[in-house]
């Protein structure tokens, strides 16, 4: 099988419920692994359903471990011998690494890793799967999915990806990724849309908040029928429609919990794919080190100030390293 040259690269699936970007973000996913790609694919959804689409069974992926419900331990390790943070207990999502933070990388061993990750057997390779946990009903009235999701925040956060890695990441629907700066941790978000008003929507939204944050965005047209939706699609988005997806087989049987073998993928849609990652990849020469410590800086004085001072009793502004920047060289294997 060919080995295709790879950078590293974190990359989002945004969209509205429906839209397929779970379906979608499964293809990428096995695309990378087929390909021999180190992969971490995260479910950061609130429906938890990339595990099926990445072929586990109702029993499987109801056993992969929430990190939600290992917050502890994650901030814990994270924390390293960081002085400027006092205790687990005053992290919160947005907390930026410093000097003795503990960085990760995705090819290696770690206690996170060991937590909340598990291994997912693909065409041609395997992958790390972490899920964020679904929302359920002893959550109401005491928490909200931000809390849930702010584990992968500081996942993302303290992650030097190096050279030849992907992390990609399946984001809850809508705009409410939002509501922390998470949306700022990658180098490349695929907004998923159905050539429907309502299927652009949210990337008029998603638009209008990346603006000022320097958010690589693509818009991949999916359920597309034929050129009047590609017509309409592009006269929304514009130049960044990267690429349309229409009706798949393979993906219906999939969807039937029989999948074929992986190459099997109409050709159509796995040019679509390759379309994808060679966008992904031409992204990494965009990377800026500082301006992704900045933002990080950014939301987590917002934070802090709106919330985080008052629910920790502690002033988390003193948590911020004022000469440390985040560069995958940090994480180099010993």
């Amino acid at each position: 099988m060919c080995r295709l040259p790879f950078v590293n690269m974190k990359i989002a699936f945004v969209g509205k419920g429906g839209s397929g970007k779970t379906t979608l973000s499964s293809l990428f996913i096995r695309h990378l692994a087929a390909a021999g790609a180190p992969v971490v694919a995260v479910d950061a959804d609130i429906n938890q359903h990339l595990g099926p689409a990445l072929g586990l069974d109702d029993a499987e992926s109801a056993a992969l471990p929430a990190m939600g419900e290992r917050l502890s331990l994650i901030k814990d390790y994270l924390r390293g011998n960081n002085p400027r943070i006092t205790s687990a207990a005053t992290m919160i999502k947005t907390t930026p690494p410093g000097e003795g933070s503990r960085l990760v990388r995705v090819r290696e061993p770690n206690p996170v890793y060991d937590a909340c990750a598990r291994p997912v057997e693909l065409d041609g390779g395997a992958v790390r799967l972490m899920v964020t946990g679904p929302f359920t009903d002893a959550d109401l009235g005491v928490s909200c999915y931000h809390s849930k999701t702010g584990a992968v925040e500081l996942f993302l956060n303290h992650l030097a990806d190096g050279p030849d890695e992907y992390v990609v990441v399946d984001m809850t629907a809508g705009s409410d990724s939002f509501a922390s700066g998470m949306f700022t941790r990658f180098d490349i978000t695929f907004l998923v849309a159905e050539p429907t008003r309502k299927g652009v929507s949210v990337y008029r939204q998603y638009k209008e908040y990346a603006r000022d944050f320097g958010v690589v965005l693509k818009v991949v047209g999916n359920k597309v029928q034929g050129q009047d939706d590609i017509d309409f699609l592009r006269a929304e988005v514009g130049g960044d429609l990267l690429v349309t997806v229409g009706h798949s087989d393979w993906v219906r049987a999939m969807e039937k919990g029989r999948p074929p073998r992986f190459e099997l993928l109409e050709d159509a849609n796995s040019r679509a794919l390759h379309t994808l990652k060679v966008a992904a990849d031409a992204t990494y020469e965009l990377r800026d080190w500082e301006r992704y410590t900045r933002q990080m800086v950014h939301f987590h004085l917002k934070n802090a100030l709106s919330w985080g001072n008052e629910r920790t009793g502690t002033d988390l502004a003193a948590q911020i390293d004022p000469g440390f920047v985040l560069d995958e060289g940090l994480a180099a294997p010993a």
